[in-house]
């Protein structure tokens, strides 16, 4: 048997530090004997975000002006994380490199229980972007082409600031994604992102190995979770799409379809969870 990790990434919004808590549980129940060979780790992010946003909500609040507090609160920090990754992004310490450090933080403690073992990667929402641009540079690094924002700008200079000394070359290509074997994204907004570019231009990540496999979930109710095939003939290659009822059933659609809290479901379906359950058995056996 073999040792694989599992990382996952949230999504856009509020979000607490054991936000994959459930997640691990239940992938967990479904691996059975294999579940202690999965090393599974999280990426948290919004910790970055949070302090400033939770202001802004208070005084807002505070003046008793609005109304929909559930919805405006969801909005405030949904695209408030999304404008404050990519705002400013180039400079040094950004929101979007400091989000990129996490990831990078996340990896480097998997690697420490096995270096080279495969990684799969679950990301929610939000977070398929921030996963897919951290993958992206870190490509555009190992080929040795200018990266403008992140920690791949200058992987080096990240690794002095953040651990105090040099990547070893293991750490390098671990980093780097170059031992991932599978990407699960629910609900996932890249095309928010990417759509006012023209199709030859919307190119995705490159496969890390020979064995990788993207799976993209999404409920067509979801106005926050895209199919991701349309995008472009490289995603048409390289991503499944899949789309379900991550609502959970008829009574909870009628209830839920409409409200984009309903985009926090995906994680609770139970076809989301057999197949990232199936991707670690694979790779574990």
């Amino acid at each position: 048997m073999s040792q694989v990790a599992l990382i996952a990434v949230h999504g856009m919004g509020e979000t607490l530090p054991a936000y994959a808590d459930g997640l691990m549980a239940q992938l967990r129940s479904r691996l059975g004997g294999l579940a202690g060979q999965v090393t599974m780790r999280s990426v948290y992010y919004q910790g970055i975000l949070h302090e400033n946003q939770r202001q802004v909500w208070e005084r807002t609040a505070a003046a008793g002006k609005v109304r929909y507090d559930a919805l405006r609160k969801f909005v405030l920090y949904g695209l408030g994380d999304a404008a404050g990754l990519e705002n400013r992004k180039e400079i040094p310490g950004s929101v979007y490199e400091l989000a990129q450090g996490e990831i990078a933080g996340a990896l480097l403690s998997a690697h420490a229980v096995r270096p080279d073992m495969p990684v799969v990667f679950v990301a929610q929402s939000l977070g398929g972007q921030v996963l897919s641009s951290y993958l992206y540079d870190a490509q555009k690094a190992a080929a040795g082409r200018p990266v403008g924002a992140g920690v791949w700008r200058n992987i080096d200079a990240w690794a002095s600031s953040a651990l105090g000394r040099p990547l070893t070359a293991s750490e390098r290509v671990f980093l780097g994604g170059g031992t991932c074997a599978g990407l699960v994204t629910t609900g996932c907004n890249i095309p928010i992102f990417v759509a006012a570019h023209k199709e030859m231009d919307i190119i995705p990540i490159a496969p890390p190995t020979s064995l990788f496999k993207w799976i993209n979930f999404y409920d067509p109710d979801d106005v926050l979770g895209w199919p991701l095939q349309p995008l472009s003939g490289g995603y048409r290659a390289l991503v499944e799409d899949r789309a379900i009822n991550a609502s959970g059933g008829i009574g909870s659609l009628l209830a839920r379809s409409w409200n984009p809290l309903s985009h926090e479901s995906y994680w609770e379906d139970a076809a989301v969870l057999d197949a990232i359950a199936a991707m670690l058995r694979r790779l574990a056996a």
